[in-house]
């Protein structure tokens, strides 16, 4: 298998340790639903400029019509994907050729907190599950696949994201 991350990434490490403030970067999303009166509906452009818009929904739990993906389930997507693309460079990185890779993750709430029923209960997820599925070539060692779920889990941004959060400034503009 052919080292493929390693090349891409060689001239980049050599970049950001030569000039460390290049490797701070800035991702983007932004709604543009319309008409802004539909209280049950929106869509989102993950990157701006990317051409893809995705519809967004509200919840059935909370009075929505649950047609179109909420915004919980486009969280766990962000950290099904981020954790899936983190297993797939660490393994090339390795050299571990992945046969089979799913991963799914689940999130719980109580919406109780969003609706403001009871303050003792907090809004937002209460739990997050990841499960990372897959399978490697035969004959690939149990001690190479741990250090390839170490690794794929320490540099998995948006698990570290949410096991550490940042803070987060909402301006809003009349």
């Amino acid at each position: 298998m052919e080292p493929r991350v390693y090349n891409t990434q060689k001239p980049l490490k050599a970049k950001y340790r030569e000039t460390p403030g290049s490797a701070m970067i800035v991702d983007h999303a932004r709604t543009s639903g319309k008409p802004a009166s539909d209280p049950f509906h929106s869509t989102v452009e993950p990157m701006d400029g990317c051409g893809v818009s995705v519809p967004v929904g509200v919840h059935g739990a909370v009075g929505g019509l649950h047609d179109a993906p909420t915004p919980g389930d486009l969280l766990c997507a962000a950290l099904a994907a981020c954790q899936d693309s983190a297993v797939r460079m660490v393994a090339n990185l390795l050299g571990v050729e992945l046969l089979e890779l799913e991963v799914r993750v689940t999130a719980s709430v109580d919406v109780r907190g969003t609706m403001a029923m009871d303050a003792s209960v907090p809004v937002g997820f209460q739990s997050m599950t990841c499960d990372v599925r897959m399978k490697a070539k035969e004959g690939t060692t149990p001690d190479l696949l741990q250090r390839l779920q170490i690794a794929a889990e320490r540099c998995c941004v948006v698990q570290q994201t949410l096991k550490s959060p940042p803070p987060v400034k909402t301006t809003f503009t009349y």
